[in-house]
């Protein structure tokens, strides 16, 4: 706004064609290109009106057409000259300068054409707004004294011999007068400009303060969702994840308790429940670990030397499917991996868990394969299947497969999000024949 009200005072200027800074509290600030551009060609036209004036009006010269001819032509490409230069970006004169020979033109211009009763006085004005502009309001109403007094001596000395002494030094105070006004009126309208400027500034700062403070009072609170969306899950997870082994253990114990088992059937429910254990074990120090570094549900890598056949058991063990129901494949059969087995486990135990729900009677197939450095796994299953397009469904959270209750949905979900923290990949492809293939497949070193 302070710009572009300054550079509307200026367009009303004589002095307006290099208006190439504008003090402002002593700082300078430049017009831009277009705005000087404006301010030469103003400068051209009322050269040119002074010109026209002339040609239509003779009796303006009042005897001195000569030399008021050479000194419109003078001004004309002075003008003119002011023009080309800004055009090209490189003013010809300082500012002051400018404003400087625009005075004398129009004082000289007032001379010839009738002093006291010249119209070329209405010019000076605009000289004087230029100079307050360019100088500030102290400048201004010095420049516009000096104006005043030597526009006072044109009019004693250039006026017609019949015009009393008494009108002419009149004129010039009259004149005078006005032209200290005009600095002081734009002195004023500068320093509302200026006041109204910083208003604006402060106003500014304050919105984009309360801006910031509302993103980072918005980034807080999103924070603060995420976090106890993260403790949300954290539950999710442990309610999950202690379902299947406690329940095993249920059963087991009871069974024990009841001495219903005799021997190989004993010997492999006391296997059972030592693995049971240690898969707690296991999961109770992720759980410390997410105490320890909320934010993610899966705890922290242990690796160890596990046995793929050993591992192909128990997952399906813990999965608690019926002996006449499993097909475990592992190639080669003694292949040994190093990983954690705790999260390789639980990935599988999940899979296998789903196949086994949707499978009804029929066989559910593991698969583990180790070569070239990675871990292939399957798991088949002869379930109803996914539907075209939603293999990327089921693993969102909340999102169960079936009619199962109780697990909010997040069986899957937390196996994408073990394998995304193994760097591994799973697909849930469609079976020849009807069912699900779930194919996982993980980065692992042979130990």
């Amino acid at each position: 706004m302070l710009r572009s009200a300054r550079s509307s005072a200026s367009y009303g200027c004589l002095d307006v064609g290099d208006a190439g800074a504008v003090h402002m509290d002593g700082a300078v600030r430049a017009l831009s290109s277009v705005e000087e551009r404006i301010t030469v060609l103003i400068r051209l036209l009322v050269v040119c009106s002074v010109g026209l004036a002339v040609v239509l009006g003779p009796e303006l010269a009042r005897g001195h057409a000569v030399t008021l001819g050479v000194l419109v032509l003078a001004a004309l490409g002075y003008a003119t000259g002011l023009a080309v230069a800004e055009w090209r970006g490189r003013p010809l004169l300082p500012a002051w300068l400018t404003t400087s020979v625009d005075a004398v033109l129009t004082l000289v211009a007032c001379a010839l054409t009738g002093g006291a009763t010249s119209i070329m006085v209405a010019i000076l004005p605009l000289v004087v707004i230029a100079a307050s502009l360019r100088g500030g309001a102290v400048i201004g109403r010095f420049a516009a004294l000096g104006v005043g007094v030597a526009f006072t001596v044109c009019s004693v000395l250039g006026s017609d011999a019949g015009v009393p002494l008494v009108d002419r030094l009149l004129s010039g105070a009259w004149w005078t007068g006005y032209l200290v006004a005009a600095a002081v009126l734009v002195g004023v309208l500068l320093r509302m400009l200026e006041r109204q400027f910083a208003a604006a500034a402060v106003s500014r700062a304050r919105a984009l303060a309360e801006h910031e403070a509302f993103l980072e009072e918005r980034d807080l609170r999103a924070r603060l969702l995420a976090a106890q969306e993260a403790r949300m899950d954290g539950v999710r997870v442990v309610l999950h994840e202690f379902r299947t082994p406690v329940a095993s253990l249920t059963a087991l114990t009871a069974d024990l308790a009841a001495d219903r088992l005799t021997g190989e059937a004993r010997q492999t429910a006391t296997r059972l429940l030592a693995e049971h254990a240690v898969h707690l074990r296991d999961m109770l120090d992720g759980l410390a670990d997410v105490a320890v570094r909320e934010g993610s549900p899966l705890g922290r890598v242990r690796e160890r030397p596990v046995r793929l056949g050993e591992l192909a058991e128990a997952v399906l063990d813990a999965a608690a499917v019926e002996p006449a129901r499993r097909s475990a494949q592992v190639s080669p059969p003694d292949a040994v991996v190093r990983c954690d087995p705790q999260r390789l486990r639980r990935v599988l135990t999940n899979l296998v868990e789903n196949a086994a729900r949707h499978s009804g009677e029929a066989v559910v197939e593991l698969e583990l394969r180790h070569a070239d450095g990675r871990l292939v796994a399957e798991v088949r299953d002869r379930g109803p299947g996914l539907p075209p397009g939603q293999e990327g469904m089921v693993t969102a959270k909340g999102v169960a497969l079936g009619d199962r209750r109780g697990t909010a949905g997040i069986g899957l979900w937390i196996v994408e999000a073990l394998v995304a923290a193994m760097d591994g990949e799973l697909h849930l492809l469609p079976r020849d024949g009807g069912g699900l293939v779930a194919h996982l497949e993980l980065p692992l070193p042979v130990t």
